[in-house]
């Protein structure tokens, strides 16, 4: 993955000390036994990867690019195991082994069509078949502040909703239909809730959650 795509001094820098709030729906997953493998990718500081194991779930792991992330997400869950992602978005399991993949607010992080894509396919990879991912991420926002920086950096970064943050983060804002679409191929979406949330600069913004299910093996690309 570029280093637009991972951001690693971002996140280990200004970053590593971000709040997220993205809320996680535990009914959308109540499919799934209390064994089940639960991966959540680009866990930060562990909040929601805590937040599974309150709810019951016995096997579920937070990996992230951010050394200083998961080094708070130890202290803050020492009982819990978090890895250190070193080559994004490779990970270090077999194919069609995980039962549920949780992506809370990582596809902002992630600006590039071919970054989101090589995420999405690693995902795809692990995830086993009828396995779900949980996806929460920003949509567009319609306020003249966030229209305006959409506008300013669309020609450097060649897609419309891409920004740079005063504290140095490139982030990525998305329409509904992006964001299903990068599920079109391999999964069937079976839910959609559209959200309001406080990013992570604490300004109010609109975001939409899908819960999508592996249909068939990855394509090898």
């Amino acid at each position: 993955m570029s280093e637009l795509n991972n951001q690693r001094h971002f996140w280990e820098t200004a970053g590593a000390a971000k709040t997220f709030t993205h809320p996680i729906d535990f009914a959308w997953l109540s499919r799934l036994p209390s064994t089940a493998r639960i991966i959540d990718y680009g866990c930060g500081y562990g909040r929601i990867t805590g937040l599974a194991q309150q709810h019951g779930f016995a096997d579920v792991e937070g990996v992230d690019t951010s050394v200083r992330l998961i080094d708070r997400a130890r202290q803050r869950h020492p009982t819990l195991s978090f890895r250190v992602l070193t080559d994004p978005p490779a990970l270090p399991y077999p194919d069609a082994s995980v039962d549920a993949v949780l992506l809370f607010a990582v596809l902002t992080c992630v600006p590039t069509d071919v970054g989101q894509q090589q995420l999405i396919t690693e995902l795809t990879r692990v995830l086993r078949p009828g396995g779900l991912l949980y996806v929460s991420d920003l949509l567009l926002q319609t306020d003249q502040r966030n229209q305006a920086r959409y506008r300013q950096h669309a020609e450097t970064y060649g897609n419309y909703g891409v920004f740079e943050t005063d504290d140095g983060a490139i982030c990525r804002h998305h329409t509904a239909d992006r964001l299903r679409n990068l599920l079109l191929d391999g999964f069937t979406i079976h839910t959609t809730r559209q959200i309001t949330v406080e990013t992570m600069n604490a300004n109010s913004a609109t975001a939409l959650q899908i819960l999508a299910a592996k249909t068939r093996p990855s394509r090898i690309v």
